[in-house]
């Protein structure tokens, strides 16, 4: 199969400028092409991950990607898919933020050598760019009623809230970008989700204006679940793709979880894995779907990618312990994270010097016995356990010895009811 058709098996080409003539002019060289990341935090999320493997599949066929950070455009604010102004962010925050996603795009991308990819940030060209001359060069080549049509500002204007001036200039920009790319890195095709449709056609439609040069758009769709709602999304807010924001744990915990309408789009969208393989997981899906194939692969496969072999082996730990596996040199961090909706109880830590804290009291504080008595019957019955270690011995004693981790003991009733106690 060759490069598109296997884009378009995946169902990654959701609209392209020129249907009939990007497959074969990308079979017919190495090519440059474009895509841009809004510096809204110090970190992508789980929606940017496909844009991110478009540019990833780019590269694997032979072309060369750029991964375009908006230093500049980040300072004005898509206005798409947006029902309000956005805040907008300080020079140091957007300093931040760029920072923090060049180094996510350097682990998926390769920049090495003289050929490798670019990372580039707008802010380089546009910060010395006065207000007069932008509206000289670039302004003049872009109707207002082409500007009005476009979906991302129609939406607006047909809104109570309306759009400012600020954010209506954004096409201005992105569609700048474009022209600026092509006319210094010979970037002759942008790709982008497919709400981001209407910026790409600008740039084009720019460039035509300005230099008369003609350059493509291929947009992917957006990553969303069965139901039409984002992907990535949980309770807790964002999965993103960094490790402080999101653990490995969790991160592998969401695609385990991922609902098996949503595990063929998911394999397909954002893994490398070979097209026999992702057929035979969907058959999986379908003939024996309790057995969850399709989850465990593309978790195993997206926290290799992202967090790699270490940040894999801490999930699928961190899920054993869930489950009922030893608990052994974790940190605080970490047993948070597992047990994030487990009860807790303060206690002080000097209970656990001396004689040490008795069990029974532990579980009657931790709310796992509603008195020492059936605490007692817990413990004699074999169902009491410490760090997911058996305790049948109603006299033991906790010591500093049980810590879990720095300041953590897990106790355990029966096969799932769990408490934390945090020692203050």
């Amino acid at each position: 199969m060759d490069f598109f058709a296997d884009l378009t098996w995946r169902g990654l080409v959701n609209q392209c400028t020129a249907p009939e003539q990007v497959p074969s002019w990308l079979a017919g060289g190495r090519r440059t092409l474009y895509c841009g990341f809004d510096p809204t935090s110090d970190s992508l999320h789980v929606g940017s991950l496909l844009p991110v493997m478009l540019l990833r599949r780019f590269q694997r066929a032979g072309h060369r990607p750029i991964a375009l950070v908006g230093g500049a455009t980040g300072m004005i604010g898509d206005p798409t898919g947006k029902s309000e102004e956005r805040n907008l962010l300080t020079t140091d925050q957007l300093a931040a933020n760029v920072a923090g996603i060049r180094g996510q795009l350097e682990s998926l991308l390769d920049f090495s050598g003289a050929g490798g990819a670019l990372l580039l940030n707008n802010f380089d060209w546009m910060q010395s760019y006065s207000f007069l001359a932008f509206l000289r060069d670039v302004g003049k080549h872009f109707p207002v009623n082409v500007m009005l049509a476009k979906d991302s500002v129609k939406g607006r204007l047909e809104s109570t809230v309306g759009i400012s001036y600020t954010e209506f200039s954004y096409m201005l920009l992105q569609a700048y970008d474009f022209v600026y790319l092509n006319q210094k890195h010979g970037c002759e095709l942008q790709v982008g989700g497919s709400d981001q449709w209407g910026n790409i056609t600008a740039g084009i439609d720019l460039a035509r204006r300005m230099h008369g040069t003609q350059l493509y758009g291929l947009t992917c769709p957006l990553l969303l679940k069965s139901d039409g709602q984002k992907m990535g999304k949980t309770e807790k807010g964002a999965v993103y793709l960094s490790a402080a924001k999101t653990s490995p744990y969790a991160f592998y915990q969401y695609w385990i979880n991922v609902a098996d309408a949503d595990c063929g789009g998911s394999l397909r969208f954002l893994t490398e894995l070979p097209r026999e393989e992702i057929d035979a997981l969907d058959r999986s899906r379908a003939e024996e779907p309790h057995v969850r194939a399709s989850q465990k692969r593309l978790a195993e496969e997206l926290t290799r990618l992202i967090h790699g072999d270490s940040g894999l082996a801490a999930a699928r730990k961190a899920t054993e312990v869930f489950f009922g596996a030893e608990i052994d040199r974790l940190t605080d961090e970490q047993l948070g994270d597992i047990f994030a909706d487990v009860p807790s109880v303060t206690l002080v830590r000097d209970r656990l010097n001396g004689e040490g804290l008795p069990l029974v009291d532990a579980l009657v504080e931790a709310g796992l016995a509603k008195s020492k008595g059936e605490a007692r019957r817990t413990i004699e019955q074999g169902g009491a356990y410490v760090n997911n270690r058996p305790k049948t011995d109603a006299a033991t004693k906790l010591t500093p010895a049980d810590l879990a981790s720095e300041t953590v003991i897990v106790l355990r009733s029966g096969k799932k009811k769990y408490a934390l106690i945090k020692l203050a």
